[in-house]
């Protein structure tokens, strides 16, 4: 399994995990889920309680990834499969991302 740790104009927000199965899942942290003035991440997911889970990598992450070449030039240079969504968040989208939204590393 994979982690991310989550931030939100760098603040903790939450836990990303990609499963050994390939399934995808997000659970809010529960300091940022007990404070009013931190919004959810995203509009498709809200501020819960529960864990998120989808089989497919959530929209809000996915398009923190390039597209087209630069994402061919991302894999090459990095040496990330270009299919591997998760690898290529992991190495691309902790500091100069479009929004708010930045993704750390957990070294397991």
């Amino acid at each position: 399994m994979r982690s991310v740790e989550v931030y939100r104009n760098g603040v903790l927000a939450g836990i990303l995990s990609e499963e050994n199965n390939g399934n995808f899942k997000f659970r809010y942290n529960d300091v940022y889920f007990h404070q009013p003035k931190y919004p959810a991440i995203s509009l498709t997911l809200p501020k819960s309680t529960i864990e998120y889970k989808s089989k497919f990598i959530f929209p809000c992450f996915y398009n923190l990834l390039s597209e087209g070449v630069n994402r061919k030039l991302q894999s090459k240079h990095l040496k990330i499969d270009e299919q591997d969504d998760f690898g290529l968040l992991m190495a691309t989208a902790q500091y100069d991302t479009i929004g708010a939204i930045t993704i750390k590393p957990i070294n397991t």
